[in-house]
């Protein structure tokens, strides 16, 4: 199936990595449904995919309530057709220590950031099985793999979501299935979320450089979307190397964010006590934050890890290359010296 003609369901869409990613299915065409619950962000997000020459429709959904996940998803086939790719990405968190979260929100951030992701897929599968074909792709981080201070609650619903995939896949694996699943890792990105927050933290909070915008991150998910045999995607150098370092050097990945992971998760400035809060209620409602935070000057757009990591191709053509040069310098320069 082209790409042009593909239904897609993104989650988490009014802002960020969801908003990204929706914005560039839409650039290959595609219809996109925008779930989330903000009204101003949903409806931003659609004048945006719609701009950029796809089609889109949106449905206020909380993530956490898995009726309305799968009231979402039949309204999906029903109204745009059997949907083919349908991507997690709707999370909230709390920027705060441990035992400043209070059991409601850690309970909150849970059936958002993680249940939503299992509700999420449960509701696509239940389509997808019918046709046996389809993609589904989770948004992870590589908070996956690597806890860091202030965000337990985060680290843990992204922990969850890489075994909850990684059993899923085993089981489409065993049953032969044409349905395939992905997870895309990503760095620290420009997100609005870092406004929006439920904060405790004395100061603004910031994502722990270095930062991506949320266009490059867009683009990995589509990617992954079209490409999903692969068990999972790293997004940026800074994700390779925490997933390769917690492999090999976990305790002095302790330490080290132990020195430094509160520093690095905070601006100069102080909080603003008065900034919006998504955990309860979406922040979006009445003003569109867009797709980006307020880190533009620091972010970058690009990154080569990205780029090496979707051609293997390329890279191991480049690399005999490179080594068939080096032979063949090496060799003449022996018969020089001979």
């Amino acid at each position: 199936m082209t790409s042009s003609s593909r239904i897609v369901v993104v989650t988490g869409a009014s802002g960020g990595i969801g908003r990204a990613s929706a914005i560039e299915f839409g650039r290959h065409g595609d219809t996109v449904a925008l779930l989330a619950r903000g009204e101003a962000g949903l409806a931003g997000a659609a004048h945006e995919v719609e701009s950029a020459g796809g089609r889109a429709i949106t449905i206020d959904v909380d993530m956490s309530d898995s009726d309305a996940v799968h009231a979402a998803a039949d309204r999906v086939e029903r109204e745009l057709g059997t949907i083919d790719v349908w991507v997690n990405d709707a999370f909230t968190s709390v920027f705060a220590p441990f035992h400043e979260i209070a059991p409601d929100e850690y309970k909150r951030v849970t059936e958002v950031a993680y249940l939503g992701f299992v509700y999420g897929t449960m509701a696509a599968l239940k389509h997808m099985r019918q046709r046996d074909r389809g993609t589904i792709v989770q948004v992870g981080s590589a908070l996956a793999y690597r806890g860091i201070p202030l965000q337990s609650a985060y680290c843990g619903a992204k922990h969850a979501i890489q075994g909850f995939n990684e059993s899923l896949r085993c089981e489409l694996l065993h049953e032969h299935s044409n349905i395939h699943n992905t997870m895309v890792q990503m760095p620290a990105v420009n997100t609005p979320q870092f406004s929006w927050v439920l904060s405790r933290l004395p100061n603004h909070a910031q994502p722990v450089p270095p930062i991506y915008q949320p266009e490059l991150a867009g683009r990995a998910v589509v990617f992954a979307a079209e490409h999903p045999h692969r068990r999972e995607y790293w997004v940026g150098g800074s994700t390779a190397i925490t997933l390769i370092g917690n492999k090999f050097a976990a305790g002095l990945g302790d330490r080290y964010l132990a020195k430094t992971g509160y520093k690095s998760q905070q601006t100069p400035e102080p909080r603003d006590p008065d900034q919006p809060v998504n955990l309860w209620e979406p922040a979006d409602s009445e003003k569109d934050f867009g797709t980006h935070g307020i880190f533009d000057s620091r972010s970058s757009s690009s990154s080569v890890q990205l780029w090496a990591s979707q051609h293997h191709g390329t890279v191991a053509a480049l690399g005999a290359l490179a080594l068939g040069v080096v032979t063949a310098i090496t060799a003449l320069a022996r018969k020089a010296v001979k």
